[in-house]
């Protein structure tokens, strides 16, 4: 056993601060490792074991409060980027306005690349509003959303579709399909009797739109672009 003595000053500022070298993790294991020396290498120090788990368990505990309170923030940057793009939307007094804001400070407060409006109609799309309209606006004949929106399966038709792409469909972004490489599709319904539309966002970021992330935002974004539309229909 070493027969060492502490110096009193020393000892007298440890006993007095005794909660902060408790709260010093390195210094606690200096202790404990002191401790176990002491005690030799055939005998089993428990209470050392017990803390070296809590430690474990304390630091998961840790790793899980930070990715709550990262995922929280998130989730209230999204909520805002959302109530940010309605309001603006919501601003312009006339359709042709209303629409051209969709690709121009709408896209730009979504950080999308592309934002596109998709309307069934029977009739062409060689009318002079549509053209003038093309960057944000393209007619599809009856089914075209159903279809752009399955591809293939035979799976339900979901309000909101997220996914990832090597490139976009040209009918949908035009110019910029190539770039894009992964999309929010939004179906719309604008009543009875009225054809269904679709509102796309593209992003030339893989990872911008993945299927394992949330839809309540742009649900919610889409439940008022239908209302809005609604009445611009009307």
């Amino acid at each position: 056993m070493s027969t060492v003595k502490i110096e009193d000053n020393l000892r007298e500022t440890i006993i007095s601060k005794a909660d902060v070298i408790l709260d010093d993790q390195d210094l606690m294991h200096a202790l404990i490792s002191a401790n176990e020396r002491t005690m030799g290498g055939n005998i089993v120090d428990l209470r050392g074991i017990a803390m070296e788990r809590l430690e474990h368990r304390l630091d998961r505990l840790e790793d899980t409060h930070r990715s709550v309170i990262a995922a929280a923030y998130e989730n209230l940057a999204g909520t805002n980027q959302i109530h940010r793009a309605i309001l603006r939307m919501l601003d312009p007094t006339e359709f042709e306005g209303f629409l051209k804001d969709l690709s121009g400070p709408v896209a730009d407060i979504l950080r999308v690349d592309s934002i596109k409006l998709v309307l069934e109609s029977a009739q062409n799309d060689h009318e002079p509003a549509v053209q003038r309209l093309g960057q944000v606006l393209s007619v599809a004949e009856p089914g075209f959303v159903s279809r752009f929106l399955n591809t293939g399966r035979a799976a339900p038709e979901r309000q909101i579709t997220l996914r990832q792409m090597q490139s976009g469909a040209e009918e949908v972004h035009g110019n910029k399909a190539e770039f894009m490489k992964s999309e929010a599709c939004l179906r719309l319904d604008f009543g009875p009797g009225r054809l269904p539309g679709l509102l796309v966002m593209g992003s030339e970021d893989p990872h911008q739109f993945t299927p394992q992330q949330g839809t309540d935002l742009l649900a919610f974004f889409a439940g008022v672009f239908e209302r809005s539309m609604r009445r611009w229909l009307s």
